[in-house]
């Protein structure tokens, strides 16, 4: 079963962690010094906030796999949608190892698929500009400018 992600970048993470707590009913599944992890049931949800995206705000959204064949199925689903697609396979990111797909939407927001292998102790590679997260494309690029590099 799939999980929807949602990363947000703050500038006050004990205050964001504070507010989400109470907002979710629920601590942190994950807590470092520049991000925190609620993995929630209900609604079946990862959300995470962090220090790094240098911007306040969404930073990208997801789909978290809970299998490899699952994170295939999405797979074929970014590639159905006809935007750019990226493929990191066994890369560190947000203090876990995973495979991801990354694409970006016709507004600019970027799109991860991704399937966690197991934890890591740092936050991960370098993150691309303007991103929280380890995205290999900036979000702020635009979907037709992608589209048109790979035609």
């Amino acid at each position: 079963m799939k999980r929807f992600h949602v990363h947000v970048g703050v500038t006050d993470l004990a205050a964001s962690i504070e507010f989400y707590s109470r907002l979710f009913d629920a601590e942190p599944a994950v807590v470092e010094s520049d991000y925190a992890k609620w993995m929630l049931e209900e609604p079946r949800i990862n959300f995470a906030i962090s220090t790094r995206a240098g911007k306040k705000g969404l930073d990208h959204l997801g789909f978290q796999a809970d299998s490899e064949a699952e994170l295939e199925i999405l797979h074929q689903r970014v590639e159905a949608a006809k935007g750019p697609v990226v493929e990191q396979k066994g890369t560190a990111c947000c203090y876990a190892e995973s495979d991801k797909y990354w694409t970006v939407d016709p507004a600019g927001i970027a799109w991860e698929s991704f399937h966690t292998l197991g934890r890591v102790p740092v936050f991960g590679e370098k993150a691309a500009e303007g991103s929280a997260c380890c995205a290999p494309m900036p979000t702020q690029v635009s979907f037709v400018k992608l589209e048109q590099k790979l035609s």
